[in-house]
């Protein structure tokens, strides 16, 4: 056992290791703490190898676009309050506008993505990955702008995501997607709290 363990881990090391930065990575935003984003980049980076060799395309690209945004982030969770520069963007609750951009987005997104993955791609399962990648991309910016509401978003997305993983055998990312489902639940309730409290 101990053997078969051992070369498991030998074979699949890149993502075992992505698996665990993941995980620190949403622990750091549950505590709106800034090593989010440096634990989101070295992720992100890990997990472009990942995607690449299991055809997962979307995903992939994804990684892409969590790099750029591990920067983004980076930078305003450091220095984004509009006023005063010298300190984070504050949390905030998805006002009614945005939210319709954010659903228009994520359809726009989602059918580009699909058409791509369908038409110029061996991808086993086009819709359900565009789907998760355009929930993610919208999420993500949410994320890097302290919106409480991108929990929720996440809630969805790795729920599916989970199932997708299972799907292909990447067992560990799978694993890191159900742990991701609860800790997005959590992460709902102790920033709406955080709203509150800094409210009061």
């Amino acid at each position: 056992m101990g053997e078969m363990v051992i070369n498991w881990l030998a074979d699949n090391y890149i993502e075992f290791i992505a698996a665990l930065l993941g995980i620190a990575y949403i622990l750091f935003s549950i505590r709106l703490n800034i090593f989010t984003w440096p634990t989101s980049l070295a992720t992100s980076v890990l997990y472009i190898v990942v995607f690449f060799h299991s055809k997962f395309y979307a995903d992939m690209a994804l990684q892409f676009y969590y790099v750029f945004m591990s920067v983004y982030g980076w930078y305003m969770w450091s220095k984004g309050n509009p006023d005063n520069k010298s300190e984070s963007i504050p949390l905030s609750h998805v006002t009614k506008n945005f939210a319709v951009y954010a659903l228009m987005a994520s359809l726009l997104i989602f059918l580009a993505i699909w058409f791509i993955l369908n038409n110029f791609t061996d991808s086993p399962l086009p819709v359900a990955d565009a789907f998760t990648t355009a929930l993610s991309i919208v999420a993500t910016y949410m994320l890097a702008r302290k919106i409480i509401e991108h929990w929720l978003i996440w809630i969805v997305a790795d729920t599916v995501s989970s199932g997708l993983y299972i799907y292909k055998n990447l067992w560990p990312t799978a694993l890191l997607f159900v742990i991701y489902t609860t800790m997005a639940v959590t992460g709902y309730i102790k920033w709406t709290e955080a709203f509150k409290n800094k409210r009061q």
